[in-house]
């Protein structure tokens, strides 16, 4: 009996969740260009934070990637860092926190949480180098490795319902997928950059932070620098990307800039459903200037 029970609360768990991706794709797609952000909070982060990069929510905490520079890259070199998952609460405190990387290869990227594990990618700080993707238990902070590649993964997502995880090139110029065994091993690790990847159809703004939402579906946050007279624009957006052509769903500018004129999806960013629209969080700037800002958006 007690067996039949376990199962149905496993079958309505997964209804939930499947109700509640739904309603944030839903949600999601009723952005535009001029829809109506409040700020709610803008909390400096209590701890030092460096470069942040990518974060997921969950339960009442936050997890955020960054990468530490100590040495930077030049032409020819590496450079030196440290790579860090933080953990930390609504007020901005450190909770905890574990390093993440191997000699050089210290830069965290964007990260994804698939309900029971984070993913995170840690490359070299430069295009076209090497990375390790490692699963982080969130209750534990232990960190398993399981895939290293020949190529800078930036981003990284885990598709729960078709089995891989996807991982994004240096400026997410192009598309990465590895096929999950049942036992969480990936079977295509051998295959080379170029046959394995995929060309990103879209231009206007570069991901930083990609969060799988269900139904084949990953919302993608980040931006571009513009450039005319020699006056810069940064731009950020949010695009939804369907997995199965890797094509975009729904794609929108976010006009919200932090004080120092980083747009919100600079890098690590987190949003959710709400009763009446969508709840955001975002992390901009770097350093002494990271500042945990959390926004509202009303939709009819």
């Amino acid at each position: 009996m007690r067996y039949f029970i376990f199962l149905y609360f496993l079958f309505l768990q997964g209804v939930i969740l499947a109700q509640t991706s739904s309603t944030l794709e839903a949600k999601i797609k009723q952005l535009k260009h001029d829809s109506p952000w409040r700020q709610v909070s803008a909390s400096t982060l209590l701890f030092p934070s460096y470069h942040p990069q990518g974060m997921v929510k969950i339960g009442d905490y936050f997890f955020m990637s960054s990468v530490e520079v100590r040495k930077a890259p030049k032409s020819g070199d590496t450079g030196e860092g440290i790579g860090h998952l933080f953990k930390f609460d609504s007020t901005g405190k450190l909770i905890a926190q574990i390093t993440l990387g191997e000699g050089s290869m210290y830069h965290p990227g964007g990260i994804d949480y698939d309900g029971k594990n984070i993913w995170v990618p840690v490359a070299e700080y430069r295009p076209n180098s090497q990375s390790i993707i490692y699963k982080i238990n969130p209750n534990t902070l232990t960190a398993t490795e399981i895939l290293r590649y020949p190529e800078h993964i930036g981003a990284i997502v885990h598709d729960t319902d078709k089995r891989f995880i996807l991982g994004m090139s240096w400026g997410s110029r192009n598309f990465y997928q590895w096929k999950l065994s049942a036992d969480g091993k990936v079977k295509n690790s051998t295959i080379s950059p170029e046959q394995l990847r995929i060309p990103n159809p879209s231009f206007y703004i570069d991901y930083q932070d990609c969060h799988y939402i269900g139904h084949d579906v990953m919302l993608c946050g980040g931006l571009q620098k513009y450039t005319s007279n020699d006056k810069t624009f940064r731009l950020g957006g949010l695009d939804l990307i369907n997995l199965k052509d890797f094509r975009p769903i729904h794609q929108v500018p976010i006009r919200l800039w932090s004080p120092t004129g980083s747009p919100m999806t600079n890098n690590p960013f987190w949003i959710e459903a709400t009763t009446t629209g969508l709840r955001a969080y975002f992390v901009p700037d770097d350093d002494k200037a990271a500042t945990f800002f959390v926004y509202d958006v009303f939709l009819k």
